[in-house]
Formats: structure tokens, sequence, C-alpha cells
């Protein structure tokens, strides 16, 4: 009897230790959310690399950038979450997050390799909870062939583009464009702002009814007004960029982000060669083009998995993988990546000129910065559609930013964050 009660007891004990083996080859995994963005791609279709020399297991999962944030939103509102890394959008809800506690600080991460612009978005409290991704900044495209058949030298300031938007626009080509479509607008208007010596928001107050945002709101409105395609206050960067590659306009300002897309030859109508790529010309005051990091990676404040999270975002923030990314026209926030010799081989100068200048000088954000980012965005956007429907003439442009940094000031409030 002894001997069976031995046996059973030997059993259960053998059957709990595979039991615990077995769980604990479950549980090392993780389980990781990615936007339907190019890198969110690459890391995906890299990850059985990961998974091979590490043992980890990826749960991945892919969504559009709102579906990701309204789904991580959801879940740590709800602390019901088991994700351990995911992508986000530092100047668009990163306040938001951090100020949820929903984003674990990065500690023993080595951020020497990213911008100081780049990393001020990143961090909160003189500690870093993001790892840079991807960057861009506001540049200015323009055909080659029109403006060098006009005699025309590609702007360097405000002055010149006006100028040469004038001399360029035709019933057939549009001299300018730019995002008309209200909140759309904002993220554009932002490096306006900025080099006409204004901000959106200053220590958590708005001032964008200040004179020179208003005058820089003004000239947006003007060259749209004036020289842009029919129908731009309908127009986001998807309604521009065709137009753009099919001919009809003749210089463009916005993020770098799409070069890779507009000399693309399969999607140009007109010729790859025919398209130019400079520096956002410079305004009145300063030339601050923004420099943003548009997405970055983060571990999940309530993972129960830290230490495989940091491996993960390890790997997935690598050099090599920034490499990998650059090779395939995906603009990286780490420094290092844009000296390398394959990288320089195959990337534009053009691109490479503008990210050297704009990782140097340019702003951090191309919105404000704040939780309810949205909402203010939409406030701003209406003075931008007045603007350009009154070709920049509007007499109520002053008082129309003053009541909308007002009502900008007072999400600030409701959210605390007013005058921080």
């Amino acid at each position: 009897m002894k001997k069976t009660v031995k046996a059973t007891l030997a059993a259960a004990f053998a059957l709990g230790l595979v039991a615990s083996a077995s769980v604990q080859a479950q549980t090392k995994e993780i389980r990781v959310l990615l936007a339907n963005h190019p890198y969110g791609e690459l890391l995906k279709a890299s990850i059985p690399e990961f998974e091979k020399s590490t043992g980890i297991k990826v749960n991945a999962e892919s969504l559009q950038e709102s579906q990701l944030t309204t789904k991580l939103t959801t879940e740590f509102a709800t602390k019901s979450s088991s994700v351990d890394v995911f992508m986000t959008r530092p100047v668009q809800e990163g306040k938001m997050f951090n100020k949820n506690g929903w984003y674990e600080a990065l500690a023993g991460y080595d951020f020497s390799d990213y911008p100081a612009n780049a990393m001020s978005v990143v961090t909160y409290d003189a500690k870093p909870y993001i790892v840079p991704l991807v960057t861009e900044w506001q540049v200015l495209y323009y055909r080659k062939d029109l403006l060098a058949g006009a005699g025309i030298k590609v702007p360097t300031t405000f002055a010149e583009l006006e100028d040469a938007a004038k001399k360029l626009n035709t019933d057939a080509v549009a001299g300018f464009a730019s995002r008309g479509k209200g909140a759309a607008s904002v993220t554009q208007l932002s490096s306006y702002i900025y080099n006409y010596g204004g901000l959106y928001l200053d220590k958590g107050v708005a001032v964008f009814d200040a004179p020179a945002a208003v005058e820089a709101t003004r000239f947006y409105g003007k060259l749209l007004g004036n020289y842009g395609p029919k129908g731009v206050t309908s127009m986001s960067w998807e309604n521009i960029m065709p137009l753009f590659q099919a001919g009809k306009i003749a210089m463009w300002t916005d993020a770098s982000v799409f070069y890779g897309q507009i000399i693309d030859p399969s999607k140009t109508a007109i010729g790859a060669d025919k398209f130019g790529i400079a520096n956002f010309p410079a305004g009145p005051k300063t030339n601050t083009p923004f420099y943003v990091t548009a997405w970055g990676l983060a571990m999940a404040k309530q993972s129960r998995k830290k230490d495989m999270a940091k491996i993960f975002i390890d790997w997935a923030t690598s050099k090599e993988l920034a490499t990998k990314a650059m090779l395939t026209n995906i603009t990286m926030a780490r420094s290092s990546v844009w000296d390398d010799k394959a990288v320089l081989a195959k990337v534009s100068p053009g691109l490479v000129e503008t990210r050297a200048f704009a990782a140097k000088n340019g702003n951090p954000l191309d919105k404000p910065f704040m939780s309810a980012v949205g909402e203010a965005r939409d406030l701003i956007g209406e003075v931008v559609l007045e603007s350009i429907n009154t070709k920049g003439a509007s007499t109520k442009l002053d008082a129309m930013a003053k009541d909308r940094a007002a009502k900008v000031n007072a999400l600030l409030k409701d959210t605390g964050e007013y005058g921080k």
C-alpha cells in the first residue's frame, strides 16, 4: 500500500514537473501590436528570425493606425490587456498614454544614437518611455522640368516660394499644393507657423492666435487659395500625391515619407527623373521645419513579461533592422544608419540632405502636443479653411483664431495640462 502511495505521489510529482515545464514553455511568448505601416510590416516579416534565435514566440497583430490606438486605449483603460510591446505615435497619443500610465519607462536602453529633438517627445520627467522608430520632416517637392523651363531656381524662402507658385500656376498645372482639408492641414501648417516665429502651444497655453501664427496662416491660405488645385479644401496627402505624380502640380510641401512613392516609376506618368526634393523654405524669422517621431516602440506598463518584452524591443529597434528598413526607403530615427555606406549608395542624396538639415534644426512637433490633440486639430483646421477660402484676406481670421485658441485652452484645462 505504502509503495502504491509513494508511486502515486512520485507520478503526480513528475506530472507536476512536466506541467510546470509545459506552462513555462507556453508562457515564453509575448503579444505585440503593430501598425499597418511599412516598418510594422518589415518587423512582422522578420519575427520568425527573432523567434528562432531567442525561443520566444511572438503573437503579432497588425492594425490601421486609428484602430491600433482605439484597441490599445480600450484594453488599457479596462485593464484587460495582455499586450507586452506596441507601436505608438508619440506626438499623436504619447501625452495621453503617458498621463494614464500605460508606458513602461525604458531603463537601460541606449538612446545615444537618436537626435535630441526626436528624444524630446518620448521623454517624460527625464525618463525615456518610447524608442523612436520612424521619423519624417517637412520638405519641398518640385517639378525639376517646370522650374528649369521657367528659369526659376528652387525656392529657399517663402517669398521665392510664392513668386514661383505664381509664375508656374496655369489652368493645367497648379503652382502649389499642400494639405487643405481642415484638421489634416494642421501638421503641414506647423512649419509655416514656426518659420514665421510662432507656435501652436507655449508652456501649455494655446498661442496660435498670436500675430506671427496668424500671419503664417494667412500666408498658407494665400498660397493655396490662389495657386492650389481646385477643391484643395477637401484634400489631404492621399488626394494631392496622385495629382503631383500625374504632372498637375508644380510644387508641394509635405512630409518626407512620401518621396519613395513619388519617384516610384510604376506610379508616375511623367518620369521619376522630373521630381526633386529640397529643404523646406525659410520664413521671415527662421527655418525650423517639423522633424517628428512619427512612430515609436513602447513596452506596456501592465506587461507581466517585461524581460522578454525588452529583448524584443532591443531587437526590433536594432541598427541592423533600421538599416534594412532604410534600404526600402523607410526613414528611420537612428542617426548612424544615415551614415551607412550601403544606405548612402541607395537613398536619394536629396533625402539625406533634407534629413540632416531637419534633424539639426527641426521642431519635434507637427501639431499641438496635448492629450486632446484630435479636438485641437479640428479647431485649428477651421481657421485654416477660413484662410484658404478667402485667399488669406479674411477680416475674421484674427478673431476666429482667438476664439479657437480659447477653446483649445479649455481642452487643456479639462485635461489638467493648461500652463504646463
